[in-house]
C-alpha cells in the first residue's frame, strides 16, 4: 500500500512564481533608511529623494523620522503627501507629475496599501505621456520606471507592496487596476514601529483584509503547491496576532506578526490571485465610498459557510492552519474573529438606499470576472443573488 507523500506537489506541479522584493524587517529598520536608500543609489548620485506618502500618515508626522533620517545623511528630500484614501486616477496622475518634475534618484514611499499602489503605478507612469487611465486593465504595457523605489507599508493589509497588481478608482468611483511585475519595490522595509499608531479600526480592517488575501490564495481554483507555503504561514501569523494587534497596538511582536503576515499573503496573492469575497468588495466599491478591508471581511463572512460546504480538502488544510480541526469550524471562528476586533458588521450610510439588486449587477461586471472564476466553487448568477441579499440586509 503507498501513502501519498504532500511533497509530490511541490515535485511535479508546474508554476511559476514571480520576482519579490528584498524584505527587510525589524523594529526601528525604517530609521535606518538612509543605509538602504544607499544601497541603491550609484556613488555620487546628488538626484533628490522623492517621497510619496499618505497625506494623514505626513500630517501626524509619520514621515518625518524617515525625512530627517534622509536629510541627516546628505540627501536632498522632497515630499508628495497627497494620497488621501483609495487612490484616485487623478491623483495617480498628480504623483506622476510631481515624479517627472522632480527627476528623483530614488523614490521612497510610505503608508498604506492606496499610498504604496499609487506611488508603485506613478513612478511607472511618469516615464510616458500618458496618464494612468492608458494602462489599466492592461489594455496598454506600463513603461518601465527610471529609478529604484522602497517601500516602507505603515498598515498590514494589501500587501501592495510585494504585488505586482495596483488598484485605483476610475471616473465613475469603479475599482480599475494596473498589473506589471516591474511596478514592484526593489527593497521593502517591514518596521513594526510604524504601525504602532495606526488606530484600532484601521488595524482591525487592514488586518482582516490580510487575512482574507491569505485564505483566497491558498484555495482559490489558480492555487499551487508552492505559493500556499506563504499563504499558510499568513494565516497562523494573522490568526494569532490580529485581536492582540487591535486591543494593545504597542505590542511590537503582534505587529510584526501582521506585517509579516500581510507581506507574506501579498505574496500569495500575487501568485495566485483572489476569490468571491473580493468579488463582493469590488462590487461595494463601486456602490459607494467603503474601505477595502472592511468591505472584504464582510464579503467573506457572507460566503465563507457556502465556500466549505464543498469543500475538497484545500479550506480543511487553511483552517489547520489557523489551530482549527477542520473545515467547518471556519465561518464561526471567522465570524468570532471579527466580532474579537470590534468590527461592526453595518454597511455605511451612504449604502441605504441601494438595493442586492444594484450589488448583483456590480458583482456581474467583466472587471469582477476573474476573480468569481477564481473561487473554489462555481459561483452561478443564483449565488450572486443570494450573495449579495446577505450583504445588502448589512444596511
Amino acid at each position: 500500500m503507498t501513502t501519498e507523500n504532500p511533497l509530490d506537489a511541490f515535485a511535479t506541479q508546474p508554476f511559476r512564481l514571480g520576482p519579490i522584493p528584498e524584505l527587510v524587517f525589524g523594529a526601528g529598520e525604517a530609521k535606518r533608511i538612509a543605509d538602504h536608500a544607499a544601497a541603491l543609489r550609484a556613488s555620487g548620485d546628488e538626484a533628490p529623494i522623492l517621497l510619496i506618502a499618505d497625506a494623514t500618515l505626513a500630517e501626524m508626522g509619520g514621515t518625518a523620522p524617515v525625512a530627517e533620517a534622509l536629510g541627516a545623511a546628505g540627501a536632498t528630500i522632497e515630499i508628495h503627501a497627497a494620497i488621501a484614501g483609495e487612490p484616485k486616477a487623478t491623483d495617480i496622475d498628480a504623483a506622476a507629475e510631481r515624479v517627472r518634475m522632480t527627476g528623483p534618484g530614488l523614490v521612497v514611499v510610505m503608508g498604506g496599501g492606496s499610498a504604496i499602489d499609487a506611488a508603485k503605478i506613478a513612478a511607472a507612469v511618469a516615464a510616458s505621456n500618458e496618464g494612468v487611465l492608458h494602462y489599466k486593465l492592461g489594455e496598454n504595457p506600463l513603461p518601465r520606471r527610471q529609478m529604484r523605489m522602497i517601500a516602507i507599508p505603515t498598515t498590514a493589509g494589501t500587501g501592495a507592496e510585494v504585488t505586482a497588481t495596483a488598484v485605483f478608482a476610475g471616473p465613475d468611483g469603479k475599482k480599475l487596476w494596473v498589473h506589471d511585475a516591474a511596478a514592484k519595490p526593489d527593497v521593502v522595509i517591514l518596521d513594526p514601529e510604524t504601525t504602532v499608531t495606526l488606530p484600532s479600526t484601521l488595524t482591525a480592517w487592514t488586518g482582516l483584509d490580510a487575512f482574507v488575501h491569505a485564505l483566497e490564495a491558498c484555495t482559490n481554483r489558480r492555487r499551487f503547491a508552492a505559493a500556499e507555503v506563504h499563504s499558510f504561514l499568513a494565516l497562523q501569523l494573522i490568526a494569532g496576532a490580529l485581536e492582540t494587534a487591535v486591543k494593545t497596538p504597542t505590542d511590537l511582536a503582534a505587529r510584526g506578526r501582521m506585517l509579516l503576515g500581510a507581506a507574506y499573503a501579498g505574496i500569495g496573492i500575487d501568485a495566485c490571485g483572489t476569490a468571491i469575497a473580493h468579488t463582493i468588495s469590488h462590487a461595494l466599491s463601486g456602490l459607494g465610498p467603503i474601505h477595502h478591508g472592511f468591505a472584504t471581511a464582510l464579503g467573506l463572512d457572507a460566503t465563507l459557510a457556502w465556500s466549505v460546504e464543498e469543500d475538497d480538502g484545500r479550506f480543511a488544510r487553511a483552517a489547520r492552519a489557523c489551530g482549527l480541526e477542520n473545515a467547518a469550524a471556519l465561518p464561526d471562528w471567522f465570524s468570532g474573529l471579527v466580532a474579537s476586533c470590534d468590527v461592526e458588521k453595518r454597511l455605511p450610510e451612504a449604502f441605504k438606499d441601494r438595493t442586492a439588486e444594484d450589488l448583483a449587477a456590480e458583482m456581474r461586471l467583466p472587471a469582477n470576472a476573474p476573480m468569481r472564476e477564481a473561487t473554489a466553487r462555481t459561483v452561478t448568477d443564483a449565488d450572486i443573488d443570494a450573495f449579495a441579499a446577505r450583504v445588502m440586509a448589512l444596511a
